[in-house]
């Protein structure tokens, strides 16, 4: 994408009323007035809210909230260029229940507050296969203990991804540190029983990695505190 496209694309997101873009300074000395109010500042409703973290060009975030018109659905992303679609395509289509942040993912814990938000997904991410980047791994201990917070008691977390590194590190680590995996699947589109919301919404990238023949995973589980 050349620079030009790209600061067009940043300007629009300005005038966009379902872009939300709080500096760092904001989240991190909580002046930030959405946190503990999105269901009655920004959707002006008490449905259950649901995040799609590095959400790219929101694609998932869209379709999601397409198909469950009852739930609001927020896309996460530093790279505002990127989900300037899905932001552009709620918009077109009259979708109330969108809302996109752009914000670092380590700072997900200061734009929400403790128990807002009922679901997470998070849908191919980088898996960082280098030890080295471990600390960037978005299912790493760290970062759990930061959705743990924001979910609700009961609240569920979802991991799709290509890369089969990322599904066993992830199992590994929810194993050994107690949580509960509600379903586990290494290969979502040749297996029965998987859910609809992850077979029936595909990615333009997924799209690809399915003519590649590359098995898609996905792992549903709860993070015990």
């Amino acid at each position: 994408m050349g620079s030009k496209n790209k600061l067009r694309r940043f300007n629009e997101n300005e005038t966009f009323k379902n872009v939300v873009q709080p500096t760092r300074e904001e989240l991190v000395n909580k002046e930030f007035a959405l946190k503990g109010h999105w269901n009655r500042d920004f959707f002006k409703n008490e449905h259950p809210i649901v995040l799609e973290l590095g959400c790219g060009k929101g694609e998932y975030t869209t379709a999601m909230a397409e198909k469950y018109p009852h739930k609001n659905f927020i896309g996460v992303d530093i790279k505002g260029a990127r989900f300037w679609r899905g932001a552009k395509t709620a918009l077109e289509n009259n979708m109330p229940n969108v809302g996109f942040l752009r914000t670092q993912i380590e700072l997900i814990d200061h734009a929400f507050a403790a128990h807002e938000v009922d679901e997470i997904w998070i849908t191919f991410p980088d898996p960082q296969i280098k030890y080295k980047r471990t600390k960037h791994r978005m299912t790493n201990a760290e970062f759990l203990a930061r959705y743990k917070t924001i979910l609700k008691t009961d609240g569920v977390m979802n991991l799709k991804t290509d890369s089969e590194f990322m599904h066993g590190y992830t199992l590994g680590l929810l194993h050994g540190a107690g949580h509960e995996v509600l379903y586990a699947n290494h290969n979502v589109y040749k297996q029965e029983g998987s859910p609809e919301e992850v077979t029936s919404i595909q990615t333009f990238y997924e799209n690809q990695y399915l003519e590649q023949n590359k098995p898609i995973t996905y792992i549903r589980f709860k993070i015990k505190g």
